[in-house]
């Protein structure tokens, strides 16, 4: 194994025992929590909440209890572009991390990156990423996986804004739906989880077709 190889594969483990470590500590139910008591005072909720954003990669927090957060608090109308702009900001500085970390040498991140460009290179970087999130990953490795195939900021903006919008509709929709006790809103919800699904399949079923067969050996 490369000395490079050697080096990162430490400093994922590094950074994996931190995040471990920080998530047993500092509890995210205590943390929404406190956010949520400050929903009478708005700026200060804003702030609160903007930071909460900025913060929850370093933890591998999931999106999904902010967003149910932010549709409890200010419901469907103002909920659903708030949580979805918070979404795509919050899934940027690990997007930025990794497409340092791919260019900056060889080992690891080398292959994570020649996988990532092959993969983009068949289904384009805007609809690569826009799949990627409609699909029912989660949205951190999503994220190193865009930076590490050298996704322009651009590409991977609009696709994660796109991609999660159907995500972000039933989180807020289930947020709101529990401040007033309703249940339709949530099985509605899963009809768009499915349909987001089925879309991701249908973007990358044209490419995916038309790489296989360019691959094929042609008959004389």
């Amino acid at each position: 194994m490369k000395q490079s190889t050697r080096r990162q594969l430490g400093g994922v483990v590094v950074f994996a025992a931190l995040v471990v470590v920080a998530s047993l500590v500092l509890s995210p139910r205590q943390l929404l929590d406190e956010v949520a008591h400050l929903s009478a005072h708005p700026l200060q909720f804003g702030a609160a909440l903007l930071v909460l954003y900025l913060v929850r990669p370093l933890f591998a927090w999931p999106i999904s209890p902010i967003s149910a957060l932010v549709g409890y608090v200010l419901g469907l109308r103002y909920g659903i572009p708030v949580a979805l702009v918070g979404a795509t900001l919050t899934t940027i500085p690990p997007f930025l991390f990794a497409r340092h970390a791919g260019r900056s040498g060889g080992g690891l991140f080398a292959r994570l990156n020649d996988a990532g460009r092959r993969f983009i290179s068949v289904t384009g970087a805007t609809r690569g990423v826009l799949a990627a999130r409609l699909s029912p990953l989660p949205a951190d490795p999503v994220s190193y996986g865009a930076g590490f195939s050298g996704v322009s900021t651009r590409a991977y903006v609009v696709g994660t804004f796109l991609g999660e919008i159907p995500w972000v509709f039933v989180e807020v929709l289930a947020g709101a739906s529990m401040r007033t006790l309703s249940t339709e809103g949530l099985s509605a919800g899963l009809h768009v989880l499915l349909g987001s699904f089925a879309v991701a399949v249908v973007l990358l079923a044209g490419p995916a077709y038309r790489h296989v067969r360019s691959a094929r050996p042609s008959r004389n």
